[in-house]
């Protein structure tokens, strides 16, 4: 949970410190995450196609696989990592035809590119970590994402507001700082890696450092409708904020605040269907689906019990909660109404995503993709456009189409988890290290 909140704390500190600048800084910062977060969440979702193939091979103690799996993780993910950031690199020249405010677009553009560069070291940080989570080894990218967040925490503060003797660098600074505390995040977890001695096993079958086709085949066939899947969803609620862009600075502040808080709790939920995956998966490959239902049972109830906590914890402090980011009290207003939205929606957000972490430890990964398709674009934001601009209800409306859709994918991954673990679909399920399909 501390090593998945590490990727959205970067936006929190990025966006308190930016805050305190004006609201059109803030709507910036919130423009450029929104449009380059879907680049990163397919970056992340590709990285975890190896997850569930190293818990597997791990169940087995198949070492000469582990072997391949590190190769073909680390080469895939920084080749995509490079392929990112040059994607990044053509997000400003979108930004104006997104209709957002023309101050909101001249600020985004250059902080765009530059963030956009920090998806290389980020995806070579995934490529290291993923191998490592699925093994179980999950403390080593908790500490080194709290140690990246501390650095970009200081390097942020000190180069958006000229202290410490750094060059006052406004809200570009943030982005600067992010590059350099994702570059030594990826040194050290690729160092951890390739030197600690829980890990010489593993090392020790590598037979080449070049990449098997076949085993980097198998991590894309699984990642890469991972990443779709994360993408769909980032790109729905990426969509919303240029929607709550339509309606003013004001809105787009208040919707990134809210966003913020939601993406909070919503990685802490992530860190437990991370957890779902390497638990399953490494049953599964075991040969022990009993025991892989019951860990996705686990999972389930622990994202039940700790997001119904983070809803009441909203619902209680939404006058106080966006003070933190900005003092305007037309934003706070819009924000304190979103966060009640967002406090709904909680449950039905946190077990949607551990009933993908689940499903993944089962290498079903393609069915989820399609649910999240038809529930976010076909009913949520078509139903948040109808509510929010048809119906008059601005948006707080856009986000109640986000609450149906996640309550939509949430049931239907339930469902699904439950069949595809029944004692008589066992026979049925493909072999470990296989891919699933529908």
């Amino acid at each position: 949970m501390l090593s998945q909140l590490g990727h959205v704390m970067v936006n929190f500190v990025d966006s308190v410190v930016v805050g305190h600048i004006g609201k059109v800084p803030l709507a910036a910062v919130g423009v450029g995450v929104s449009t380059t977060s879907v680049l990163l969440v397919l970056g992340v979702g590709l990285s975890m196609g190896s997850v569930p193939l190293v818990a597997a091979a791990d169940g087995r103690r198949d070492f000469p696989e582990l072997g391949r799996l590190l190769v073909a993780s680390v080469w895939t993910n920084a080749l995509a990592g490079l392929v990112l950031a040059g994607l990044g690199q053509l997000v400003p020249y979108l930004l104006p035809w997104l209709g957002q405010p023309a101050e909101v677009v001249v600020l985004a553009g250059p902080w765009v590119q530059v963030i956009s560069l920090s998806l290389f070291p980020l995806m070579v940080f995934q490529g290291f970590r993923e191998f490592a989570e699925g093994l179980g080894l999950t403390r080593q990218a908790m500490w080194l994402s709290i140690l990246g967040n501390v650095l970009n925490g200081v390097l942020c503060y000190a180069l958006v507001y000229g202290a410490w003797g750094a060059p006052e660098m406004g809200m570009m600074g943030s982005a600067w700082a992010t590059l350099f505390a994702r570059t030594l995040m990826a040194v050290f977890m690729g160092a951890y890696v390739l030197r600690a001695k829980r890990l010489r096993a593993e090392r020790a079958a590598v037979t080449s450092w070049l990449p098997e086709g076949t085993t980097v085949r198998r991590v894309v066939d699984l990642g890469a409708p991972i990443g779709v899947q994360m993408a769909l969803e980032v790109g729905a609620f990426a969509t919303s904020l240029l929607m709550a862009g339509w309606l003013g600075v004001t809105t787009e502040a208040a919707h990134k605040v809210a966003i913020d808080v939601a993406s909070m709790t919503y990685m802490a939920a992530s860190g437990i269907a991370a957890a779902a995956t390497i638990r399953v998966g490494n049953l599964r490959g075991a040969g022990n689906l009993l025991a892989a239902r019951q860990a996705g049972f686990a999972a389930y109830w622990l994202t039940f019990g700790f997001m119904g906590v983070m809803a009441v914890l909203l619902i209680a402090t939404r006058h106080a909660v966006p003070y933190i980011y900005i003092s305007d009290p037309l934003v706070v207003e819009q924000a304190a109404t979103l966060l009640l939205v967002a406090a709904l929606f909680q449950v039905s957000d946190g077990l949607q995503v551990v009933g993908l972490g689940a499903l993944r430890g089962l290498e079903d990964v393609k069915v989820p993709s399609v649910v999240a398709l038809l529930a976010y674009w076909a009913v949520a934001l078509p139903l948040g456009y109808f509510l929010g601009f048809k119906m008059g209800m601005g948006a707080p409306g856009v986000w109640t189409g986000l609450l149906v859709g996640l309550t939509i994918v949430a049931v239907v991954l339930l469902l699904r988890f439950l069949r595809e673990t029944r004692p008589e679909y066992a026979a049925a399920l493909p072999v470990a290290g296989e891919h699933a399909t529908a």
